[in-house]
């Protein structure tokens, strides 16, 4: 039965034992306490999964075969019990008042589909000096339209389409062009949601090869409101 007043947090993670603990924690300690949580292991072979268990029935933990992110997220979506939907990546962080304003804005603004709000770069901690000068952004505030700053009504969702699986870079870009061609309404909060995590192993430094992937998402939205012009 789905829950009108829940909200249902995904979490994919791939061999994310080095952060997964502390972004967790971050959506436990939400001030908005009617949630559930999901983790979809996409495959991870590291600690992933007994890091994940710890948590006890505070999670919902899902082992699945790897077909990255974007699968693992498309599964959170198809088991959740909420109307609403929320995504973070295992190495990111929220702030603690996230989904407290992100849900006042639904409360006062009923018509909307999405709400997001800004992210924070940070520096992961422990990198050396020499790390930390070649990730640039630290400090860095700007408006988030990421996975990871979003607050969506799960049909909503549904409306817009699934997340492709076959981009290796961008499936987040991809989705959002979608929603905006199906004409989702949506709304940025002034405040800081998350805090996006600066370190050697982000998808997009670890994918660089993969970078044109962002060209031929840009492309194929342009063909289609072509097509439908």
């Amino acid at each position: 039965m789905e829950d009108k007043s829940l909200i249902s947090v995904i979490i994919p993670v791939y061999n994310g034992e080095k952060y997964l603990a502390e972004a967790v924690e971050t959506v436990l300690a939400q001030t908005y306490r009617q949630i559930e949580v999901i983790i979809v292991d996409d495959g991870s072979t590291d600690r992933s999964g007994e890091i994940s268990q710890r948590f006890g029935p505070s999670i919902r933990y899902i082992l699945r075969s790897h077909e990255g992110s974007g699968a693992a997220r498309n599964h959170g979506v198809a088991v959740a019990r909420g109307t609403y939907c929320a995504f973070l990546d295992a190495d990111d962080l929220w702030m603690e008042d996230k989904l407290t304003r992100q849900i006042a804005v639904f409360r006062d603004r009923a018509h909307l589909d999405m709400v997001f709000g800004h992210v924070k770069l940070f520096h992961s901690p422990e990198l050396s000096k020499k790390s930390k000068a070649k990730l640039i952004g630290d400090g860095q505030t700007t408006p988030g339209q990421h996975a990871g700053t979003l607050l969506i009504k799960r049909n909503s969702f549904l409306r817009a389409g699934l997340f492709e699986t076959g981009w290796r870079l961008g499936e987040f870009i991809d989705w959002y062009l979608k929603a905006m061609e199906k004409g989702l309404e949506s709304y940025m909060l002034p405040e800081i949601v998350m805090q996006r995590r600066l370190h050697g192993g982000n998808t997009t430094l670890r994918e660089r090869p993969a970078i044109l992937d962002y060209v031929r998402i840009l492309k194929a939205s342009l063909d289609r409101r072509r097509a439908g012009a």
